[in-house]
């Protein structure tokens, strides 16, 4: 229901920096003469080499392989397996993260010691993880995970320095949250392929009538809107606090406009028939916390506006024939898969 994307990548730019704006990946030309034997991709003189990408995409791959195992990477998500997601999310990343070194230099923003050194002991700590099969494999040196990490801590840098001075002031009224319980009637199904195929109209009519026998119990004296839920319900969230924006407009409208304790009539959304009990119509807590997450946004906003119009000047170039060849390992002792975490406790904490 939520107006959210699904992000394939499980450790993405966006975990580490906390949200840059738009992924932009590396231009795609066929430019294979001129790139060193295991370049990537380059963009203006800083340059993206295989053993780079294959540490993010070991490590991404063994994240989920860890949570859902190995089948999983060869799962077909409308027309593209999740290892080709994987790549593309990952050549996206790494692209980004050069870029924002460039731009780094070109606003004077660098790593101070204290800053330094802590990329040290991060990639001191992750290359002392690896097995000597992971290392050979990767043809990895603790040299170009202290140079990776490097690169991801000045983008973060850069992210902040350029939105330092973005604080804006938000009302109650705009980051008010709501907390409702709703009982949701499906008018649709899912089939084989993952794709919504929604009801005929007489299955919606009798779906219709259902809502409307269970509105009744609702609003009768004995109504138990909890128990009816449980009963009746085809949603797996049944109470849910969210803010402006973040619901579809039909049942926005009507959560935020029903007092304490007050049960809605059945609204119809993209998903099906709603009934909605008002929880609470102003959650402090809630709404305190969706202040934070409505400036991240605007800072979010205003640094892709720049970041967008500083890589459009940029030349960009791919490899295309390595990148093409290049694949997932699937040896059984390459297992790494803290490359992320190693990074957050040592360097974004």
């Amino acid at each position: 229901m939520r107006k959210k994307s699904v992000i394939v990548a499980m450790m993405c730019l966006a975990c580490l920096l906390a949200g840059c704006g738009k992924n932009t990946n590396v231009e795609k030309v066929v430019l294979t003469a001129g790139f060193q034997a295991d370049e990537v991709f380059r963009i203006e003189d800083i340059s993206c080499s295989k053993t780079e990408i294959m540490l993010l995409l070991t490590n991404t791959q063994n994240q989920y392989k860890s949570v859902y195992g190995e089948e999983i990477l060869e799962k077909d998500f409308n027309g593209i397996t999740l290892e080709e997601q994987i790549k593309e999310n990952i050549l996206a990343q790494i692209s980004q993260i050069k870029t924002m070194n460039l731009l780094a230099r070109e606003q004077n923003v660098n790593l101070d010691e204290e800053e330094i050194e802590k990329v040290k002991e991060a990639a001191e700590a992750y290359y002392a993880s690896l097995n000597e099969t992971e290392k050979e494999k990767m043809q990895l040196s603790q040299e170009i995970v202290e140079n990776l990490y490097y690169e991801y801590a000045l983008a973060q840098k850069v992210y902040r320095y350029i939105i330092r001075d973005i604080n804006p002031e938000i009302s109650d009224d705009e980051a008010r949250t709501v907390t409702v319980q709703h009982i949701l009637f499906k008018t649709y199904e899912v089939d084989g392929t993952g794709q919504k195929v929604d009801y005929s109209e007489d299955a919606k009519a009798d779906t219709y009538m259902q809502a409307q026998e269970v509105l009744r119990i609702a609003k009768s004296e004995d109504g138990d809107f909890e128990q009816l839920m449980v009963d009746y319900s085809d949603s797996e969230e049944g109470t849910i606090s969210f803010g402006k924006g973040e619901m579809e407009t039909a049942f926005e409208e009507i959560a935020f406009n029903l007092e304490t304790g007050e049960i809605s009539e059945i609204i119809e959304t993209s998903y099906g028939y709603h009934i909605i009990k008002c929880m609470n119509t102003f959650n402090r807590e809630e709404t305190d916390a969706n202040k934070i997450k409505i400036v991240e946004k605007r800072r979010q906003e205003v640094f892709g506006q720049e970041y967008e119009t500083y890589a459009q000047t940029l030349t960009k170039k791919l490899n295309e024939d390595l990148w093409d060849d290049i694949t997932l390992f699937r040896e059984e002792a390459i297992t790494t898969r803290n490359f992320y975490e190693i990074y957050e406790e040592y360097i974004q904490k």
